[in-house]
């Protein structure tokens, strides 16, 4: 299953009586508009060339209805222009599973998000064009004011890691390459150079922060503060915010499990009217299991991860994930133990911790801190003892080996070599997809199993041959969309 991120409310939800989503568009019309949408959510910043020549004029044609709908149904605003469409997500949670990727697929790291931020800031102090080499000065003098960071365009690795961050500018048109290569400059900047075209309209939509930067003092601050409506706003109006973060719960997540909820989300999550909105919003369906519910992109059109999927860690986390589910059902003495698992405001409070331990504390106003920043974070602890506690079962990380390598052993041939020789760094990605689908919780020592992974349980999987051919090549190569079956849930 492909699950994409998207979820309504309950009794209307906070539409006015008599509102429908995609009121305006005839059923003739309906797919070619839910179309659009799936395009502006799977792709935010929208221009003439980006994701393709198509997708502008698809999203510009609805681009009324889609600022309503967008708006009421998950509070997200679509910003529109001549060249650029821009949609202005709400962030409920942090999410490390949509990174920029480099030249070479590979996600940003932190220099690379740097030089990114940097170059953004050094283009608005160009004019219509700029060298690459020149653009590179620049972005390294502001690099040198901020301890850890540096440009040293000497080095071949700086070189690289600026010239990822330009290349994701141009790909999305905000620099158009004139002359030269940029490529060519990061292999010797002393013979080759490379010279852009500046767009400013873009640069401006890539750039367009929800909040003021300049006071922030944590990463909890970046996120919505819908949540923090308080009753002076009013019944009505805090029904309305639950029911689009509820929306967003589902839209945003493969799954939105209730045990994981916010108490306040569940009446909305249970709501019939959440599936009506969404899947006439999107055009994909809501499947509803007792532990929670789904958005279920089954075309891969929305959805930003698609699994089962191509690939040596799609294919063994396949394989890995239909063993892990049998586990679970051990009974007896073989049974699992049964473990909590983190709740989402547990999870939140312990990456905000780690990220607010690395922000820079230099030009921060002391006195514009939040004097008991920490409690924040430690809020989940002071839950309800009496709540219900949902466990999960859990399996160790030397049961976890054991069985990659039993994988391995019996379909490595159709495993990518580097990844076949290095089982520790395979399982570590392997456990990301599977955690980033909602499969299954990482935890110390191992992983909590959650509901979804049974869906995988009855897999079926085959080697399949292929036939010799002159030149040397792999005998076997395992392919998903082949060899597996998705049993009937």
């Amino acid at each position: 299953m492909s699950a994409a991120r998207s979820t309504s409310a309950p009794g209307g939800g906070g539409r006015r009586a008599g509102e429908r989503v995609a009121e305006h568009v005839s059923p003739l019309e309906l797919a070619d508009y839910q179309k659009a949408v799936r395009l502006v959510l799977r792709h935010p910043l929208i221009t003439s060339s980006y994701p393709d020549r198509t997708a502008l004029p698809t999203v510009r044609r609805w681009a009324e209805q889609l600022r309503t709908d967008l708006m009421e149904v998950l509070g997200y605003r679509l910003v529109t222009t001549a060249d650029t469409a821009r949609l202005l997500r709400v962030q409920d949670h942090l999410d490390a599973t949509r990174p920029a990727v480099t030249r070479a697929g590979r996600p940003f790291d932190r220099r690379r998000y740097a030089f990114l931020v940097l170059t953004l800031a050094a283009l608005g102090r160009h004019g219509a064009q700029v060298a690459l080499g020149e653009l590179a000065d620049a972005v390294a003098a502001d690099a040198a004011r901020i301890d850890g960071l540096g440009l040293d365009t000497t080095r071949k690795t700086d070189r690289d890691a600026f010239v990822d961050a330009v290349t994701w500018l141009t790909e999305r048109g905000a620099l158009a390459l004139t002359d030269g290569s940029a490529t060519a400059w990061a292999g010797d900047p002393e013979r080759a150079e490379a010279l852009y075209d500046i767009d400013r309209e873009i640069l401006t939509a890539v750039h367009q922060p929800t909040r003021v930067l300049q006071h922030l003092t944590s990463v909890t601050a970046l996120l919505d503060s819908g949540s923090a409506l308080g009753l002076a706003t009013g019944r009505n109006a805090q029904r309305r915010d639950q029911a689009r973060r509820a929306r967003r719960l589902v839209l945003e997540n493969p799954v939105a499990y209730y045990a994981d909820a916010e108490a306040e989300l569940l009446g909305q999550l249970r709501a019939p009217s959440l599936a009506e909105d969404l899947e006439r919003l999107t055009g994909l369906a809501v499947e509803r299991r007792a532990e929670g519910v789904a958005l279920v992109d089954t075309s891969g059109k929305l959805s930003d991860i698609r699994f089962p999927g191509g690939g040596t860690v799609a294919q063994a986390a396949l394989l890995l994930g239909a063993r892990i589910s049998e586990a679970a059902r051990r009974t007896g003495r073989h049974a699992p133990d049964l473990l909590p698992a983190p709740t989402a405001a547990e999870r939140l409070a312990t990456r905000a911790r780690r990220i607010d331990a690395a922000l820079p504390a230099r030009g921060l106003l002391s006195e514009l801190s939040a004097p008991e920043e920490e409690t924040l974070y430690e809020a989940a602890d002071e839950e309800d003892d009496e709540a219900e506690e949902t466990r999960y079962p859990f399996v160790t990380d030397s049961w976890l080996r054991g069985r990659l390598k039993e994988i391995i052993g019996e379909y490595g041939k159709g495993f990518a070599a580097d990844l076949r020789e290095d089982p520790d760094r395979l399982l570590a990605q392997v456990l990301d997809l599977l955690a980033a689908l909602s499969l299954v919780a990482r935890v110390d020592g191992g992983v909590l199993v959650l509901p979804l992974l049974a869906r995988y349980r009855g897999v079926s999987v085959r080697v399949k041959s292929r036939v010799p051919a002159p030149r040397p090549a792999a005998q076997t190569a395992l392919s998903a969309d082949d060899t597996v079956k998705e049993p009937t849930p």
